[in-house]
């Protein structure tokens, strides 16, 4: 629709119908009514983005309002500024003219600010001889006192819909940590189920994250996390048990794991002689340790399937994940001893899947047999997670994950090699 428009008698501003109306508003302000300028400019402030002006404008209005006397906003005590825009300037922080110009209108467009103009277009005050102030031209802060309502309800509402965003991007923080705690242990206890599917669900659900995300972005991410974290908690069937002494459904304990390599077997001989096994390093773990899902094992340590059995270069079954673990053994120049301790103290299953994960970092490990046999003490002793070690490569070589994610952090939850 055609905006129709008015413009002063000289014709040097043009106006719409929409200011005519915000002008004839203001004119009708109920007698006696007053309130603190500072307040209404706080109000102001909240509710920026909500009436469409930008910062700077916020600094040129703070300068208009030090030019009334007094702190109220009333009829009674005068509404109207008359600076010149050097004096306007000074106060706004030295701001340049035509900057200043451009936002004024910006100002007078949002309905805050209304122009009083003078028969030749300039700002200044007629005053009686008594020097009572009669009438002044120039800018006219009416509509701070007649909108003050309507302003700090838009206030409250921006400062509701902000607090709003924090819980939300809190609660999706915490939502994020559960399900990764409960993936992670879900792994390592070896519970049955397409735990590589659920962790690319859970990454695709990260990956819909905004770098500036709005409130509307964040719910329906959340909604989803927390029916993920559902689904895994059914499929864990911990929910509801109330057979824990404690009373919670699920605890989530630190998983402290010491990173320093104190073996003896600094360096291993190509050439080792062959010992009967330690008694100290023989004795069984607290708890034994669980097979993982072939899949994730595969997604995580894709290299070994470069020496899967037949040279077909694929894996199919864990018969056939554990001859491939003989070969990168031999060619990593593992003795048979420390792979045979492997699979007595985490079973033949696991000792395979240790020495993948010692081939997808070859290049970082001086040596795969001291490091092997450090894993294997470590495992006895029940300090050691093969779990928190697997996930932490399938989570550096999953596909599509975000470059924040890549490197560091990920390289920091495996053991450090030798």
């Amino acid at each position: 629709m055609q905006t129709h428009r008015i413009t002063t008698p000289f014709g040097r501003r043009p106006m719409t119908l929409a200011l005519v109306k915000g002008q004839l508003e203001t004119s009708s302000i109920k007698e006696g009514k007053s309130i603190d300028k500072w307040k209404v400019f706080r109000d102001v402030c909240q509710a920026r983005s909500t009436i469409g002006i930008p910062d700077r404008a916020l600094t040129v209005l703070d300068a208009l309002l030090t030019f009334l006397p007094c702190n109220e906003l009333t009829q009674e005590g005068g509404l109207v500024v008359f600076p010149s825009n050097l004096q306007l300037s000074v106060r706004a922080h030295g701001i340049a003219g035509t900057t200043l110009r451009r936002h004024l209108a910006a100002l007078v467009e949002a309905g805050l600010i209304v122009r009083k103009d003078s028969p030749n277009g300039k700002r200044y005050a007629r005053r009686s001889r008594t020097g009572k102030l009669e009438q002044a031209f120039g800018f006219s802060l009416a509509p701070l006192l007649s909108r003050a309502e309507e302003l700090a309800e838009l206030a409250q509402s921006v400062a509701a819909e902000r607090r709003r965003f924090q819980i939300a991007r809190e609660n999706l923080s915490l939502c994020r940590r559960d399900i990764r705690k409960l993936i992670c242990m879900a792994v390592q206890e070896g519970v049955h189920g397409d735990w590589a599917l659920i962790e690319s669900r859970f990454r695709a659900l990260l990956a819909r994250i905004p770098r500036t995300p709005l409130l509307a972005d964040l719910e329906p991410i959340l909604e989803n996390m927390e029916m993920l974290r559902e689904e895994i908690l059914n499929q864990l069937d911990l929910k509801g048990n109330s057979g824990k002494p404690d009373g919670n459904a699920v605890r989530f304990d630190r998983h402290v794991q010491n990173s320093d390599t104190e073996s003896s077997h600094e360096l291993e001989p190509a050439c080792e002689r062959e010992e009967g096994p330690n008694p100290t390093d023989m004795r069984p773990s607290a708890k034994p340790m669980k097979v993982f899902p072939l899949e994730l094992v595969l997604q995580a340590c894709p290299t070994i399937s470069d020496y899967a059995p037949g040279g077909g270069g694929s894996i199919g079954s864990w018969r056939e994940i554990m001859a491939a673990g003989i070969i990168v053994r031999s060619m990593l120049g593992v003795s048979p001893s420390a792979y045979q301790r492997a699979c007595e103290i985490m079973g033949p299953e696991n000792a395979a899947v240790a020495m993948a994960c010692i081939l997808e970092r070859a290049a970082h490990i001086t040596s795969p047999g001291g490091y092997l046999r450090d894993l294997t003490g470590k495992a006895a002793r029940g300090e050691f997670s093969l779990a928190a070690m697997l996930m932490a490569l399938y989570r550096s070589n999953a596909a599509g994950r975000s470059a924040g994610d890549k490197g560091g952090a990920d390289a920091r939850s495996l053991p450090r090699s030798r």
